[in-house]
């Protein structure tokens, strides 16, 4: 079966409804995807590209509309196409804000649905053909506008189709596996397989062996022979994280991989042509690596052919606000099934603190956030990290001596600059006024 490129989103909470649209959908030559809550769409969404979504209105926890305000902040892009029993006028108006471009009443055909996903498509294509255009990317994985980020996409739409391999480099928390993502799900490889692969989780006995396979006795507990990663990733990116942690034998193995395109499982003498993108990652420094005997230098050259740096959050200040209500709008439809909002007093104290967990800890923080409000989240429910962040001045801390210098000027100005009358105010003579102020 010859399957078209869109992929299809329903979400509903009845499983029989699901289990119809998507017996529909498939026979339509669709590739689909199904989920009976808002917040297993969210991960849905999340991790895959969506291009059509089809949802319910009336579901439990959370309904339909708080997706399709979701879906219009976050994904704008993305037509919808509302399916219900019932929609009131009330609830029409409210769809026409959402962006939603056709609905369904239940009953329906098969021909209606056919026609009203047609319909959805060709509106979606009329309303965003700059995206077809113009330069401006929409990697939608990676929130924020500012000038590190964007060169980062930059560098993503250059290599999204081609099967050079990519190092990421970047501190923890910084969101390497997002870009690497980023580059396989926007290109045109990306209905292929992404195997993410953490290199520093696996003990270093057993890496060599799920990276590239084993054959049956190959080592104590190999009952029966397997495929590995590299293998489960054919056509498709295996993703190698913290690749400084690899072992000598496994770079060694590595090398050959990417010098001869082929593997060789553990315990075979038989090598397999495979094709595949390799993206690493990486938080250490890799030529101070090298330099200490601990990396190889040929193979960092095979990996890092495009090399994207992850920048730290602290260098992307621009950014701290919109991931901030990124996460606030995931975890207030996660833990409280309704809208929140984050106090500009609070974005404000976000903004100055320097993160030196990045991204990860900014939704850590703002997980907590939701957690312990009720509401608008106000600077006292943020972690205690933050309590002299709080009371941090604006302009930053200054010294006694900039403290002083500031006041002096002050009196200097109350007294239209009447050197003598300062100075009997400061309680100095004027040698020492002078001194001061220079």
């Amino acid at each position: 079966m010859n399957f078209k490129k869109e992929n299809i989103l329903i979400v509903d909470d009845d499983i029989h409804v699901l289990e119809l649209l998507k017996r529909h959908l498939q026979s339509m030559q669709y590739y689909t995807f199904k989920a009976v809550s808002v917040k297993e769409a969210l991960s849905i969404l999340k991790s895959n590209r969506i291009d059509l979504l089809i949802t319910d209105i009336k579901m439990p926890d959370v309904d339909g509309f708080e997706l399709m305000k979701y879906v219009c902040e976050h994904y704008p892009s993305m037509p919808i196409l509302v399916v219900s029993g019932y929609v009131s006028a009330k609830e029409a108006l409210e769809m026409g804000k959402s962006g939603v471009i056709d609905y369904l009443v239940k009953p329906f055909t098969k021909d209606e649905l056919k026609a009203s996903i047609t319909k959805s498509l060709s509106g979606h294509r009329q309303l965003y053909p700059q995206e077809v255009a113009t330069t401006t990317y929409n990697f939608r994985e990676l929130v924020g506008n500012s000038p590190a980020l964007n060169q980062i996409k930059e560098i993503i739409h250059r290599v999204k189709d081609i099967k050079a391999t990519v190092l990421i480099q970047g501190e923890s928390g910084t969101g390497k596996e997002l870009i690497a993502r980023a580059v396989h799900y926007n290109g045109k490889f990306s209905r292929k397989p992404f195997i993410a692969v953490n290199c520093g989780a696996i003990p270093e006995d057993l890496l060599e062996a799920e990276l590239f396979g084993y054959e049956k006795g190959a080592f104590t507990g190999a009952n029966e022979s397997r495929e590995g990663f590299f293998q489960a990733a054919e056509g498709g990116t295996i993703f190698l994280d913290e690749i400084g942690n690899a072992s000598p034998k496994v770079q060694n193995s590595l090398l050959r991989v990417l010098q001869e395109k082929e593997v060789q499982k553990v315990g075979s003498q038989k090598s397999t042509k495979i094709d595949i993108r390799v993206i690493a990652a990486t938080n250490s420094n890799l030529v101070n690596a090298i330099k200490q005997g601990k990396f190889r230098q040929d193979l960092y050259y095979r990996l890092s052919v495009v090399e994207i740096t992850a920048p730290p959050l602290r260098e992307r200040v621009e950014d701290v606000v919109p991931l901030a209500k990124l996460f606030l709008q995931k975890y207030a439809m996660e833990y409280k099934d309704r809208s929140m909002a984050i106090g500009a007093d609070t974005l404000e104290i976000l903004e100055r603190y320097s993160w030196p967990g990045n991204i990860r800890e900014l939704e850590n923080c703002i997980q907590r956030a939701v957690i312990m409000s009720d509401g608008e989240i106000r600077p006292n429910q943020l972690p205690d990290i933050f309590k002299f962040q709080i009371n941090f001045p604006k302009d930053g801390l200054k010294s006694l001596a900039e403290k002083e210098r500031e006041y002096i000027q002050q009196v200097l100005d109350l007294v239209e600059n009447n050197k003598t009358k300062a100075a009997e105010i400061l309680g100095i003579d004027r040698k020492t006024l002078r001194s001061k102020v220079g």
